[in-house]
């Protein structure tokens, strides 16, 4: 899923009718399952205000990664900077994730919203937050702490309050009031959402408060919902064929590839049928953009906001055989787009360096002038944007992966797991663990399964070298992944460091 930051600067020629907050704000934006290749293969045509407003105005980085492929890991990870091992939710629901183990073992008491708040910020969480929120809280209007205002809809899965990823018939909580939605166009989530977002901000730059939003639409998770207004554009459009869509030959892959037959053509239909509703469920999102750096701008806040655009995990549809899905350590997985605009950051530039969700939250902070808590593993890739660092002797040479599976979820997509009558082919990935570099990404399986692949040489992994591959280079990547493992805080940040050669 994508996200989108926000930070104020102090204006060259301040407008007279504002007065800029003593902080840089920040605008988070994360959308929900969305591949790098959504937006990066024609950003004027599938998301042109993003394309203008960020992509050009901004820093991306193409090496962005997620340690956990799946939301409630991935939104843990982001809110606690910490990997999924150190976290303990390494899954959407219980005994391994979901908004239930979040709350039982404490972690919402030191977010990324308690630290800002802490330090003068108000903060909002608008739209999507854990998956199973609230059940098991005290009741159901619970707000976890440190946000301000908040207007999040059930995801407790009882029928009386909707299912908010339908964008219809949903049901919010709002600063804890339970208000109903219905199947009007003027109901649809994500408009809603960006509604809130755009008052939050007016109010907040007309009272001179420093501010994070934190808005996070169900765009563009299956079912895929588009907006009416947006429902029958782009009726030609079909999803990507790489070289690993319906890959003819898997005999190097794990077994729970090999199981998998090529799809057929019914399948591919559906895929292509899925990518065009995909592709219209973003428009909103990217009109949404479009709204706020409007507000912003209006507000004379846009030179002090930094504004981040992400999403939770990536997706795949038709790669290595599986109709759709996320959760493996596949490029179309785990790595994603990453947009930061905002004071002081060079318009249209790239960075190569590795950067993942685990580092949201030192950046945040840094931003903020504040201290994250000891306990964060990632780090604050600001100095990256400010240029600051230009030589970066230590920064991050591996980033961690992580998946464990879950018998008792329905599979890896839950929503399409819904439709029997649809013959997916979305299997069940093996619990695993792996590290990915800038030339390599190596997995271990817990059923003893491995895969190496040479992302510069075979950039859709294709060919796994696990049985053939230097037994030197091998053993690097091995060392590396079992330091990784079980790191913790500073530990974390020294393993990633230790130079690395292939």
């Amino acid at each position: 899923m994508i996200g989108v930051l926000v930070v104020n600067v102090l204006l060259s020629a301040p407008q007279k009718a504002f007065t800029q907050t003593s902080k840089p704000n920040i605008v988070f934006v994360l959308v929900d399952d969305m591949d790098a290749d959504t937006i990066n293969r024609n950003p004027e045509k599938y998301a042109p205000r993003i394309k203008s407003l960020l992509l050009d105005q901004g820093v991306t980085f193409p090496n962005f990664f997620v340690n956990v492929s799946l939301c409630c890991p991935s939104r843990t990870s982001i809110l606690r900077g910490q990997n999924a091992h150190n976290t303990g939710v390494l899954t959407n629901s219980l005994p391994d994730g979901g908004f239930q183990k979040v709350y039982a073992q404490g972690l919402e008491k030191q977010m990324i919203a308690t630290s800002l708040q802490a330090n003068g910020y108000r903060t909002v969480l608008i739209g999507k937050y854990l998956n199973g929120y609230p059940n098991t809280a005290p009741n159901d209007t619970y707000i976890p702490p440190g946000w301000t205002e908040w207007y999040s809809p059930m995801e407790n899965g009882q029928k009386k309050y909707g299912n908010p990823y339908s964008q219809f018939n949903y049901t919010l909580n709002k600063n804890g009031k339970l208000i109903k939605y219905g199947d009007k166009p003027k109901d649809y989530g994500t408009d809603v959402y960006t509604g809130f977002a755009i008052d939050f901000i007016q109010r907040s730059a007309k009272d001179g408060k420093p501010f994070f939003v934190y808005l996070a639409p169900f765009n563009i998770h299956a079912p895929y919902t588009p907006a009416p207004r947006h429902k029958n554009l782009f009726p030609d459009a079909k999803a990507p064929r790489p070289d690993n869509f319906n890959e003819a030959d898997v005999s190097t892959k794990p077994q729970y590839i090999q199981n998998l037959d090529r799809l057929n053509q019914t399948q591919i239909d559906d895929i292509d049928k899925s990518y065009r509703k995909r592709l219209r469920s973003l428009q909103s999102v990217d009109e949404a953009i479009g709204k706020l750096v409007d507000t912003l701008k209006t507000n004379g806040q846009l030179d002090n906001t930094y504004i981040v655009f992400t999403s939770d995990n990536g997706y795949k549809q038709g790669i290595h055989r599986i109709s759709s899905g996320k959760q493996s350590a596949y490029e179309e997985d785990i790595r994603l787009n990453l947009v930061v605009r905002g004071p002081g950051i060079p318009a249209g530039k790239k960075l190569q360096e590795q950067v993942g969700n685990i580092d949201f939250f030192p950046t945040f902070t840094d931003i903020a002038g504040v201290k994250p808590p000891a306990f964060v593993d990632g780090r604050s890739f600001l100095p990256l944007l400010k240029g600051t660092t230009p030589e970066l002797p230590k920064w991050r040479h591996a980033f961690l992966v992580e998946h464990k599976l879950n018998d008792n979820a329905l599979g890896d997509d839950e929503q399409l797991q819904l439709q029997p009558e649809r013959k997916h082919q979305i299997p069940k990935i093996p619990t695993y663990q792996a590290i990915r570099t800038q030339d390599y990404t190596y997995v271990e399986y817990e059923t003893g399964a491995k895969e190496l692949y040479n992302i510069k040489k075979d950039p859709y992994q294709l060919n796994n070298l696990v049985s053939t591959a230097d037994p030197t280079l091998l053993k690097r990547h091995v060392d590396r992944l079992n330091k990784l493992r079980t790191c913790q805080a500073d530990s974390c940040r020294a393993i990633e460091e230790e130079p690395f050669t292939p």
